[in-house]
């Protein structure tokens, strides 16, 4: 006997959890690109805002991906992410200001953070830029923060193939529900009665639109004799 259908509140609460899903791998899915995958293969560095100086343009906690650049290429208005000192892993992202040059004639730059009256002290050199502003994320740079870079691509690796299999296991549920149903509709149809099929002559018989209709009477021998018994 086959399983009765599954009721409106079943069909609904799947429904939504299908919805939740996919909303959830969106969103992790969007993250991990925007982290990970795109500024890797651009060639670019994500870095998180961890202070206010460039408030309101990029609060605490945004993420900004920034390219490498030439310096002479580099126009006043841009946003740059420089080391506070050339090799020193800690790096700063505010606002170019002023262009200038060394007695070399090596360009520098004049840097102020947009929520700071004044500019920073020391020019900045060719060799302390990181790059220019590429583009930026609201709080997915707080994910910056956490752990080693060796512990953060871990983290990032283990959250990509757990995605991937989530999604691999919604897929296949999803393909063996359609089957199933096409397995029910399958048995209902060899199930279901057929109607009889009248011969010509033998009666009537009823079409589907429900009208009778009576087959004539097969067309008498030649020859043969009459209902009132003369030929």
């Amino acid at each position: 006997m086959a399983a009765p259908p599954p009721g409106p509140g079943r069909a609904v609460g799947r429904a939504a959890g299908r919805v939740l899903a996919c909303v959830v791998l969106l969103v992790a899915g969007g993250a991990l690109l925007l982290v990970v995958v795109v500024p890797r293969l651009a060639g670019a560095t994500p870095y998180g805002v961890a202070t206010g100086s460039m408030r309101p343009a990029f609060d605490v906690g945004t993420l900004v991906v920034v390219r490498p650049v030439d310096v002479d290429e580099i126009t006043t208005g841009q946003v740059v992410t420089y080391q506070l000192r050339s090799g020193d892993p800690t790096v700063v992202t505010h606002r170019v200001v002023g262009l200038g040059t060394t007695v070399d004639g090596e360009r520098t730059l004049l840097t102020r953070g947009d929520a700071n009256e004044v500019a920073d002290p020391e020019p900045v050199q060719a060799v302390q830029v990181r790059g220019t502003l590429w583009y930026a994320v609201p709080q997915l740079g707080r994910l910056m923060g956490l752990g080693t870079p060796e512990q953060r691509r871990f983290l990032t690796t283990g959250v990509a193939v757990l995605l991937l299999g989530y999604a691999s296991w919604l897929v296949a549920g999803e393909v063996r529900e359609r089957q199933g149903r096409r397995s029910s509709g399958a048995t209902a149809e060899a199930a279901s009665p057929t109607a009889p099929t009248l011969a010509p002559g033998s009666g009537p018989s009823a079409p589907p639109d429900g009208l009778a209709t009576w087959w004539p009477a097969a067309p008498p021998a030649a020859g043969g004799a009459r209902k009132d018994g003369r030929r």
